[in-house]
């Protein structure tokens, strides 16, 4: 809880929800990775949240950035970062994209297919890549698709074919899943790495970086691992797998570094009932799944809810959000608890919200506005 915030809102003009970003926060974050993992850089997922504060203030402590559109990689040059520290990410990515990428500087491409790789070869020659391997997010609150990645041994075939291609073969990645609980996780994404690493080495190829993504967790309702416990668990997978021939390394925080810097604010719009005899309350506030809270998707993420009174009685809810739209509800397979003696304009603090809520606002579905963002 940031007495920053708590602050801030007092003095806000009620004009609506509105998400509040400490930099603060974001600032200590950055430094507990530098100083957890001293040999790996930081590359920031700027599609966590992508305000120019946050962007400014981690490119002046050295942050690097994950980039996953020409959009992004825009606000991060007008952040006055070269270009070199710049790593397109996205394993889909237009052809034109690629061309203007490479014409701001950027040279460093992800890939998990040839077909990207023919695209990458034929308007940024010479690029380094870095093909994403299949990772089954076993652990994570939120797991990742096989959208992204490739099997390890096509992954060797992809980075063989880059070679021949006129590209340089730089390294593999792969992804735990986010908001990963479990240390060990990186273990096993690690040790398929070596294995691709080893595999290149036969056909003469010699890998550089390995791209250890995401993952790290921020605190919503259960306790999770500290950042130095992750970097501990993945020093200690990186000298098992690689032993002393260690690779450059990279990871890539998003929620991690930003998720717990922010809060949203909200009101209560409607307390109701289905039936006269329903227990359980239905709880309606002025945000929803389409105004920043999409990762409640499933109730998969469930963040921390402060109420204005909090220590009265408490009864199971039904948690929504305002529009016309029946997907739009937060909390239902899973009933939050909330006091008994919440009343319709209560102001409610919604914790851990810095990470994929601005990100995920709709423009002016229902005509409702997009979720304010204040960053201080």
């Amino acid at each position: 809880m940031s007495e920053r915030i708590r602050e801030f809102l007092r003095r806000r003009a009620d004009e609506g929800p509105c998400v509040v970003v400490d930099t603060d926060i974001v600032r200590e974050n950055y430094l507990t990775f530098a100083k957890a993992l001293p040999d790996t850089s930081v590359y920031y997922a700027v599609k966590a949240n992508p305000a120019p504060e946050i962007l400014t203030l981690l490119e002046s402590l050295g942050s690097s950035f994950d980039c996953a559109s020409v959009g992004e990689i825009e606000m991060v040059l007008a952040t006055g970062a070269d270009a070199s520290r710049i790593s397109y990410g996205n394993t889909i990515k237009k052809e034109r994209d690629i061309a203007r990428a490479f014409e701001y500087g950027v040279r460093l491409f992800a890939v998990d297919s040839v077909e990207e790789v023919d695209k990458i070869a034929r308007v940024a020659s010479g690029s380094r890549v870095f093909c994403r391997v299949l990772c089954d997010g076993v652990g994570a609150e939120w797991p990742l698709s096989r959208k992204f990645g490739c099997a390890p041994e096509m992954a060797a075939d992809v980075l063989e074919h880059a070679h021949r291609s006129g590209l340089e073969a730089h390294g593999v990645s792969f992804h735990v899943g986010s908001q990963q609980a479990n240390l060990g996780a990186w273990d096993a994404a690690l040790s398929m790495a070596a294995g691709v690493f080893r595999e290149m080495a036969t056909r003469g190829i010699e890998l550089k970086m390995v791209n250890m993504g995401g993952g790290f967790p921020t605190r919503y309702l259960k306790d999770v691992p500290g950042v130095p416990s992750y970097g501990e668990a993945i020093f200690r997978a990186l000298t098992d797998h690689f032993g002393n021939r260690l690779p450059s390394t990279i990871i890539e925080p998003g929620r991690g570094m930003v998720g717990n810097a922010g809060m949203i604010e909200t009101e209560v719009v409607l307390i109701s009932k289905k039936s006269a005899d329903d227990d359980v309350r239905w709880v309606f506030l002025d945000i929803g799944k389409f105004h920043g809270l999409a990762e409640t998707m499933d109730e998969a993420i469930r963040y921390p809810i402060r109420t204005p009174r909090d220590g009265d009685l408490t009864a199971p809810c039904v948690l929504a959000g305002p529009t016309c739209d029946s997907v739009d509800v937060l909390y239902e397979k899973t009933p939050y608890e909330l006091p008994v003696s919440l009343s319709i304009g209560d102001k409610l603090l919604i914790e851990a919200c810095g990470a994929y809520t601005t990100t995920y606002s709709s423009v002016g579905f229902n005509g409702f506005a997009p979720l304010a963002s204040y960053v201080i």
